[in-house]
């Protein structure tokens, strides 16, 4: 086994000499512009003759390119394809397969800048928010290969004296991982990487919105030398292929991260047991959140009011981890509002090319639209206080939007509207502010910022979330460090990035020897 995993550390593009190769590879990028990629099925690259487009969405003249859009034909040999590399794959150790994953997290740290640059034009991110993406698809790549060695030694069980009892685990088959846009390389490369590590193959359908990230995630697994089939690019549309990979009676699991509405679907239809399905399907299933952050107040309200505001604002709000309630004590009620306020003014809204900018745009036009459209609805459950409206530019720019004075059961407290819009809700006390932040149908993520060690233990019992922060964003979960999954609608809890992770693409099998 390799040494201890630790975390990729960031590069600061500020600095003069990585700020020209950040500005190198962003004139690359656009020099690439309407380039077509393949999707690849064992190994084939096929140009489909039917394509995806993807725009940038602070120009949406700028075509980023074409990749290649796959049929129920398509699938089908997909998942043939990894029937067949399966048999190979899954019969080797995980020792074997690791130094696959170390081959590829080398080919991701050598174009890793390249990677900064088109997350920044085709998703709208800024270079932190980008950079940290493929730090994280580093850190899950190094830590899953980590995890497939350590898995190969077992797991300790009770011996009898005349009897040898052991424990081991044996992947499942084929699957499908369908990432999302917003993470459109670190959750990619961590729902594929994830299985692939514990010795099953994958048809990766990627978010269209970004699918030329998901296009060169893939050649960087051939650049490393991955068996064909392990991994199957097949971009498309959710509602021919999605449903037809997750309904296939030989997909034996479904890694999925996205929309309440289709991941409620999606687990309702891999539950069905279909004509030729002789297993029951896994399921690891992150359904978003509408998340809250406490300030009491014994809290240091300067971090606070930074906390909450990079909470909310990073990445545009289009994060499921992302602050949509600041949940304020009533006797700090009012300066906490006029620092969230000051703090929001200095944002700087643009194209991300700008390097300086801190909040670039929405991912596309239905986005917009229905961020808008709870913006408009907000008028009506709250007071606008800030923003509350889209810039007039050839992008997807909303100014970042706050509301005060937000009703606890208002529909901006209570859907998730994963866009840059903040509700501001007033709480007579701690106990009364617990209550409201539990008061959803999700429970992802939560912070409370306090110094009342009393505050603080009963949000540890009471804080109904799966990562729970205390003085600190309630965005930015670190592989290993913060296993991240959430309770209630916010999905099943998988814990990616920990030790459990990888077991969730297993079978444990118990085989017990008399002498």
């Amino acid at each position: 086994m390799r040494d201890d995993f630790k975390n990729e550390v960031t590069i600061d593009f500020s600095k003069a000499e990585k700020r020209h190769e950040l500005e190198k590879a962003i004139k690359e990028v656009e020099d690439s512009f309407e380039t077509k990629y393949p999707l690849v099925i064992a190994g084939d690259h096929i140009l489909s003759g039917e394509y995806i487009k993807s725009v940038n969405p602070s120009n949406i003249d700028e075509v980023v390119g074409y990749v290649a859009k796959g049929s129920i034909e398509m699938a089908e040999r997909a998942i043939q394809a990894g029937e067949m590399s399966f048999k190979y794959w899954g019969n080797l150790s995980g020792c074997e397969r690791a130094r696959y994953l170390y081959a590829l997290s080398s080919v991701f740290k050598r174009r890793r800048v390249e990677l900064v640059a088109t997350m920044m034009i085709e998703a709208g991110k800024t270079w932190p928010e980008a950079d940290g993406e493929v730090a994280e698809a580093i850190d899950f790549i190094e830590y899953y290969a980590r995890e497939a060695e350590r898995l190969d030694e077992g797991e300790d069980l009770v011996r009898l004296p005349d009897e040898d009892n052991e424990i081991i685990y044996r992947p499942l088959g084929v699957g499908v991982s369908i990432p999302p846009w917003n993470f459109s390389l670190s959750i990619l490369t961590g729902t594929t990487i994830g299985p692939v590590a514990a010795g099953n193959t994958v048809v990766l359908k990627p978010a269209s919105a970004t699918p030329v990230i998901a296009a060169k995630f893939m050649e960087m697994v051939e650049e490393a030398g991955f068996p064909d089939g392990v991994i199957n690019f097949l971009p498309g549309s959710g509602s021919e292929i999605g449903d037809y990979l997750v309904t296939h009676p030989k997909i034996h699991f479904v890694a999925f991260t996205g929309s309440k509405e289709v991941g409620i679907h999606i687990y309702e239809e891999a539950a069905k047991v279909r004509p030729g399905q002789a297993h029951l399907k896994k399921t690891v299933i992150e359904m978003g959140g509408k998340d809250a952050i406490i300030v009491d107040s014994t809290a240091d309200l300067d971090l606070a009011a930074r906390g909450i505001v990079e909470s909310a604002f990073g990445f545009q709000g289009q994060k499921c981890s992302a602050c949509s309630r600041a949940i304020l004590i009533d006797d700090i009620y009012d300066e906490m509002v006029e620092r969230i306020v000051y703090l929001t003014s200095k944002l700087e809204v643009g194209d991300p090319r700008g390097l300086t900018v801190d909040m670039g745009p929405v991912i596309d036009d239905s986005g917009c639209k229905k961020i808008l459209g709870y913006i408009e609805i907000g008028k009506d459950e709250g007071e606008l206080i800030y923003g509350g409206y889209k810039i007039d530019t050839n992008g997807y720019f909303i100014m970042p939007t706050i509301f005060k004075d937000v009703d606890l059961e208002a529909k901006i407290a209570q859907e998730e509207i994963f866009g840059p819009v903040l509700s501001i809700i007033r709480a007579g006390d701690f106990k009364d502010a617990l209550n409201i932040a539990n008061n959803t149908a999700y429970g992802l993520t939560g912070s409370v910022y306090s110094r009342n060690r009393d505050h603080l233990e009963r949000a540890r019992r009471e804080f109904d979330v799966g990562n729970l922060y205390f003085n600190r964003v309630c965005t930015g979960a670190m592989v290993g460090v913060h296993p991240f999954g959430g309770f209630k609608l916010s999905g099943t809890d998988a814990k990616s990035g920990s030790h459990d992770y990888l077991k969730y693409f297993l079978q444990p099998k118990v085989i017990s020897e008399k002498f």
